[in-house]
């Protein structure tokens, strides 16, 4: 799998240049390149398939599978729950690491563009209410999205919305989203199983 662009919403303090963010990068860039496809095939390649017709294309939850195993083994936890202290909790965070007293996320995207905006204005807030230190959302290129399921939240679709998340100021933090892609495509390869829930329907 191939690191496309990390774009930084957010980059306030000296997190950035911290010894913490070193090793939760490199952590975070080890966990996504080591996604395979077929399993054990030293690379990435997804069926050649449209995904915009039921029944077609690849799903994108074990792809994402792969990954948080990935920082599990890193010491990472899954589906982190916290309290904002608003009237209503959003959803638990895919994948946590703990940086003193905060926690550093990491969101992937298995849903559609709404979902990624939810994603990102969740790992703002706790920024904003200093319960994270930072947050990473993964979504796949436009190139990829035309192969996994339709409607798929991707980084051009949510580029141009950087502005608005790049006018929030903080004293301390780091967001970014990254964009993933996969290293090649064809025919003789499985597709990846779909989930089982509104779009991602077989």
């Amino acid at each position: 799998m191939k690191i496309v662009k990390v774009e930084r919403l957010i980059d306030a303090g000296k997190f950035s240049q911290s010894k913490d963010w070193k090793r939760i990068e490199n952590q975070i860039t080890k966990a996504v390149k080591s996604v395979e496809w077929p399993p054990g095939s030293g690379s990435f390649t997804l069926h050649d398939q449209s995904g915009k017709k039921r029944g077609e294309g690849s799903g994108v939850k074990l792809i994402k599978d792969a990954c948080m195993r990935n920082l599990v083994s890193n010491g990472w936890e899954l589906e982190t729950k916290i309290k904002y202290a608003t009237p209503k909790r959003p959803g638990p965070l895919d994948a946590t690491c703990r940086v003193g007293d905060k926690l550093f996320c990491v969101e992937w995207e298995t849903g559609n563009i709404s979902s990624s905006h939810r994603a990102v204005n969740k790992m703002a807030l706790g920024i904003l209410k200093d319960i994270l230190i930072g947050g990473l959302l993964i979504v796949p290129t436009r190139e990829m999205y035309n192969y996994l399921t339709d409607r798929i939240g991707n980084f051009r679709e949510l580029e141009p919305y950087f502005p608005l998340w790049q006018s929030i100021r903080v004293k301390e933090g780091l967001l970014a989203v990254m964009a993933i892609e996969h290293d090649a495509v064809s025919k003789d390869v499985p597709r990846m199983k779909k989930g089982t829930d509104g779009r991602a329907l077989q």
